[in-house]
Parts: C-alpha cells; structure tokens; sequence
C-alpha cells in the first residue's frame, strides 16, 4: 500500500466511522510505481443503509473531507452504482481494503 495511505489510516478509518461507511476499497494508480503528484486516488465505498438525504450528505461530505486530507482530487465511486461486470471484475482483482 501507497504511504500516502499508509499514513493517514487512522484518519481514513475515523472519516469513516463518522460518516456511516461499510466498505472503503483502494484501486487504480495509487497502489502503483504510476502513482505521481497529480494523480487522483480512486476509492470504491458502500456505506449502511440509510435514508437517501442522509446518504448525499455523508457521500459529498466524506469526499470532501478526503479530499481535504490527500490535497488531490479524490474518485469515490459507490459500490452499488458499478454495473459493467468487466470494470467490476478489474476493480475486484485489484482493489485493497482500507476499511470494513
């Protein structure tokens, strides 16, 4: 895993927890020798159930905070959004968990 995460765990996994995430997966450039000082980070979420107001305002606030954290552009795709099995399957063999 990239230091960038690495050093920041403790952060992410608060972030998480406050805004109601079951899942956070790390995929894409970050986890590669490609990974550079303009880079994005992509991240794949699902959070818990909840009501659909409360869901957009963790989702945009915890991309926010994220964004705030890393001072880069931050791709947050939801897990249940994905429906192109080959982009999934590309993402699954690849991803890596940082929290659930």
């Amino acid at each position: 895993m990239n230091s960038i995460l690495k050093n920041q765990l403790g952060t992410i996994r608060s972030l998480c927890e406050r805004y109601r995430v079951k899942t956070l997966y790390v995929f894409g450039s970050v986890l590669t020798p490609n990974f550079a000082p303009h880079s994005d980070i992509d991240l794949l979420i699902d959070f818990l159930d909840q009501d659909p107001l409360r869901y957009t305002t963790n989702y945009f606030q915890f991309k926010f905070e994220l964004e705030k954290l890393f001072n880069r552009k931050i791709d947050l795709l939801e897990e249940r959004a994905l429906k192109n099995p080959y982009f999934i399957e590309n993402i699954n063999q690849r991803k890596q968990l940082l929290y659930g």
